[in-house]
């Protein structure tokens, strides 16, 4: 019970972290800010978090882990690759679009915060699934066999996030995320086929 309960607290700041921090920016965010809009002690903070930039990776994490999710329970592994790869697709975009703010802040707080190298954790479980899913099709003649499915996973997830990224954080017109969506799928495609 009580791991439950630490649990949510920690969540609490979290959450409390990424309204504030969305709103105001990492450097005019005090912790009181923090606290105060999770309705916790400052004193509580302080069990979970060493200080306001020990937040960005636990953000970071946060927002990755439930992006994750949404991706294993849509994916079908009965479906062929690229089929999981266009659900894949979608799903990142709509995450992306969805949380544009704050995986800016998290890009720019991880930069500053020098803890860039907490991301590469951070996907870990990520590399490791999509893995699984190159080797399966490699195993199935899905896709090209002669491709190093570790690397590949790490550049298909940079690849698709990159995309998304490209067209929720840095175009001026969202209009287009459908031409890229479509663009970055026949790229795929492409590139995979035997």
């Amino acid at each position: 019970m009580r791991v439950i309960k630490e649990k949510n607290k920690r969540e609490k700041i979290l959450q409390a972290a990424i309204t504030v921090l969305s709103e105001k920016g990492l450097e005019k965010t005090k912790i009181s800010d923090i606290v105060k809009e999770a309705g916790v002690a400052q004193g509580t903070f302080y069990l979970y978090f060493p200080s306001k930039n020990a937040l960005i990776p636990a953000i970071a994490d946060s927002m990755f882990q439930k992006s994750l999710e949404k991706i294993k329970e849509k994916i079908d592994d009965n479906t062929s690759f690229f089929h999981q790869l266009e659900d894949i697709i979608d799903i990142t975009f709509q995450v992306t679009a969805e949380y544009r703010e704050v995986l800016a802040l998290c890009y720019s707080g991880l930069a500053i915060t020098g803890v860039l190298q907490e991301w590469e954790k951070i996907y870990e479980p990520y590399y490791n699934w999509i893995e699984e899913r190159i080797i399966i099709a490699q195993n199935k003649k899905e896709i090209r066999d002669d491709m190093n499915s570790r690397i590949i996973a790490k550049l298909l997830i940079e690849l698709i996030e990159g995309t998304a990224e490209q067209v929720y954080l840095f175009e001026e017109d969202e209009k287009n995320a459908s031409d890229y969506h479509r663009e970055l799928l026949s790229f795929i495609k492409h590139s995979f086929a035997k």
